[in-house]
């Protein structure tokens, strides 16, 4: 296998975001340790997506009427096919199920916390929030099942980095907002005041806490470099809950959560389904054998579609 080498750098492709730098700079030095090279044998190529558009993020809108997840990966993709990068660092919460043709996601970094942040400079938590209070999101899955426990709350589109929501917060559009706690962790010298919030009252989205590294599918020599830095254990957990979100025709539109755990060679999955408007939740678990994880999430998504029946996605 032909290394990289200061002359010659593996190009890694990300978007330009604290959160995004952190993650290419992990998977960098997840390289280097495992092949024993200098951080220079690896160059980060910042690539702006259609997403980090100020004036887009500035229009608080909801993710579908602004292109859906597609606009934070687009452009490094393209990038990716044309050769232009070598790999592409994403977060897999953002990740939609397919692939563009030419295209393997197949390489993890072992998996964060996977709660997500109560996000508020004076407030300790959902409890804590007056009735009708404000709270902004650009999740649609947050916004659910926060409507769906406490339906007297005004929830508000908040897009933007960690950054730029918490300047939100402090000229009072919002009283509180979640963040990934993966996302908080992989950048400690930022100071959020936040608490984090147990799976059992708020169960996360798909693939939440984990980094995933794209390449062409054609390309050897770096299908062998990420093969020593590939987590199995979150493999196996988010081929179940992918499976899952891909049975319920997932996208930016469908307020899905999802969680797989592991012991041992049991895998253990959870899933929740909920009419956008938070006014119903439809929730499921099983335990089986973790080989047997995706199958058990397709089996899951069949069994919560056909109790919601008909019309219970707006989106259908």
């Amino acid at each position: 296998m032909t290394m990289p080498t200061p002359h010659d750098p593996l190009k890694i492709g990300t978007r330009g975001s604290p959160l995004a730098l952190a993650q290419a700079h992990e998977t960098r030095d997840r390289l280097a340790a495992a092949f024993d090279l200098p951080s220079e044998a690896f160059a980060i190529v910042v690539i702006r997506t259609t997403g980090d558009d100020a004036a887009l993020i500035a229009k608080d809108k909801p993710l579908k009427e602004l292109g859906g997840k597609g606009l934070f990966t687009k452009e490094i993709e393209e990038q990716l096919l044309s050769g232009g990068i070598d790999i592409a660092v994403h977060s897999m919460k953002d990740m939609p199920v397919e692939q563009p043709g030419g295209l393997v996601l197949d390489c993890y970094l072992p998996r964060e916390d996977v709660r997500d942040a109560f996000i508020s400079p004076t407030l300790g938590g959902i409890a804590e929030l007056a009735e009708g209070a404000v709270v902004g999101t650009s999740s649609l899955r947050r916004k659910a099942q926060l409507l769906n426990r406490r339906p007297d709350l005004k929830v508000v589109e908040f897009r933007g980095n960690v950054q730029t929501r918490l300047r939100k917060l402090a000229d009072g559009v919002a009283e509180a907002t979640f963040l990934a706690k993966a996302g908080l962790n992989r950048m400690p010298d930022l100071d959020v005041p936040h608490r984090p919030i147990d799976p059992d009252d708020m169960l996360p989205a798909i693939a939440q806490g984990a980094i995933g590294i794209e390449r062409r599918g054609d390309d050897s020599r770096v299908a062998g470099m990420l093969e020593a830095i590939h987590d199995a254990v979150t493999g196996t957990r988010l081929a179940a809950e992918r499976a899952f979100l891909a049975a319920l025709d997932g996208s930016c539109e469908t307020p899905i959560a999802g969680l797989a755990q592991l012991d041992g060679g049991r895998l253990r999955l959870r899933g929740e389904i909920l009419r956008t408007d938070g006014s119903e939740a439809l929730a499921d678990a099983a335990e089986g054998s973790a080989e047997d994880g995706p199958e058990m999430g397709r089996a899951m998504a069949a069994a919560l579609l056909l109790r919601a029946g008909e019309g219970f996605f707006d989106w259908k």
